[in-house]
């Protein structure tokens, strides 16, 4: 439970403002069909988080505790700085007459994705956490967290919250993980 509740929470605030939660409010005003913007929001980071949890298993199957340990509390410190640089969207074009609503939702939040900070996140989290489905099912619990509410409500929520105050929160969290992870502190390792 702690694997999908930690995976949740992290990527629920690290996906706050992030190219791919404005790549979704772009969606919804381009398409203004939600619910296909959604499933395909959701296929897609399914299929995305599922291989990045993939490569977090395998990172860990090949490299000592010890040493992933480190590895893993540095990554974390890594994302807590990267969480405070704002995040722009890349000219991601989607194109609905070959593909459709959904198509084209999945086809650019599985490439916007790929590199992305949550997944990043999800590679490290699965290498932390045993427990893969429970990584990937918070990750992209998470995701959906951020971007269903982008999708639905628009431009309202990026008016209400402030970005910067969410990205010092997940820093927060993110260097807290990184420290407790450096310490051998808990169930870390």
């Amino acid at each position: 439970m702690e694997a999908f509740l930690v995976s949740s929470g992290i990527v629920a605030l690290a996906e706050m403002g992030d190219k791919t939660q404005l790549l979704s409010l772009l969606l919804a005003a381009k398409f203004r069909r939600p619910i296909p913007i959604i499933l395909g929001i959701f296929v897609a980071t399914i299929f995305n988080h599922a291989f990045a949890g993939a490569v977090g298993n395998w990172i860990t199957a090949y490299v000592g505790k010890d040493a992933m340990r480190w590895v893993l509390g540095l990554s974390f410190l890594a994302m807590a700085a990267w969480m405070l640089v704002p995040d722009e969207l890349d000219d991601v074009e989607a194109k609905p007459a070959r593909f459709g609503v959904f198509g084209a939702t999945v086809i650019a939040f599985f490439l916007a994705e790929m590199g992305d900070k949550t997944q990043i996140a999800t590679v490290a989290l699965a290498a932390k956490y045993e427990q893969l489905w429970a990584v990937v099912a918070g990750t992209t619990f998470g995701m959906m967290l951020a971007n269903a509410p982008a999708v639905l409500l628009g431009s309202k929520i990026t008016k209400a919250v402030s970005m910067k105050l969410v990205h010092a929160v997940a820093a927060a969290i993110f260097a807290v993980l990184g420290v407790l992870t450096l310490l051998n502190v808990g169930s870390l390792f």
